[in-house]
C-alpha cells in the first residue's frame, strides 16, 4: 500500500511519506524508558533469526532508558514513530557525523515499513544538512535494509560482549 503525505511532526516541520497509521515525530524526554523497552524486545524477538540465545542475551543488555535519554538530547537527531494512542512502533538517530546509532522497530510494527519509513527521515535530515555520507553498524537483521537503500559494505566488525563473540557490518552510503 502507498503511503500518505504527511504534515510531519519532525522538528523541520517537512512532509514526510510512506507513515500510514502512523507519525513520526521528535524524540521526547519522556520517550526514553518506552524506546529502551522496545529495544530489548525487538532485539528478543527478531534476534534469534541470526544469533544465537547467548548472543541475543548480551545484545538485549546493552541499552537502558539512562543511555538513550543521554544520547537523545546529545544534539543529534531523533524520531520516532508512533500511532495514533502514542503507542511507539519504532525509532532511529542520526549523529551530526552521519552516524546511525539506532534504527529499531517493535516486533508489533512488522510488515508496516517502520523501519525503512524512520530511514527515510534519518536521510532526508541528512541531506537537508548536506551531509557527505551515513554510516551504520547493521546487524545481521538490518543489513539487508541499508543494502536496499544503496548501503554498501566495508567490513564485518568481529566484538565480544561480556564475553560473547558476536558480529556486525559497517556500511556506508554517500550522499554526496
Amino acid at each position: 500500500m502507498k503511503g500518505i503525505l504527511l504534515e510531519s511532526p519532525v522538528p523541520e516541520g517537512k512532509p514526510y511519506r510512506d507513515a500510514v497509521g502512523y507519525t513520526i515525530r521528535a524524540y521526547q524526554a519522556t520517550d526514553a524508558a518506552r524506546l529502551a523497552c522496545l529495544y530489548k524486545r525487538s532485539v528478543l524477538h527478531y534476534g534469534p533469526q541470526a544469533y544465537s540465545a547467548d548472543q541475543v542475551r548480551v545484545w538485549a543488555g546493552t541499552v537502558c532508558a539512562e543511555k538513550i535519554a543521554a544520547r537523545s538530547i546529545d544534539g543529534r537527531f531523533v524520531v520516532v514513530a508512533a500511532d495514533v494512542a502514542d503507542n511507539i512502533l519504532g525509532w532511529g538517530d542520526l549523529e551530526a557525523d552521519g552516524h546511525i546509532n539506532f534504527l529499531y522497530s517493535a516486533p508489533e510494527a512488522c510488515g508496516r515499513r517502520v523501519g525503512s519509513t524512520l530511514y527515510g527521515a534519518l536521510e532526508q535530515h541528512a541531506r537537508a544538512r548536506s551531509m557527505p555520507r551515513l554510516f551504520v553498524e547493521a546487524s545481521e537483521l538490518a543489513k539487508h535494509l541499508f543494502t536496499r537503500r544503496g548501503f554498501v559494505f566495508l567490513r564485518r566488525n568481529d566484538l565480544t560482549v561480556e564475553g560473547i563473540a558476536i558480529h556486525n557490518f559497517s556500511m556506508e552510503k554517500r550522499l554526496l
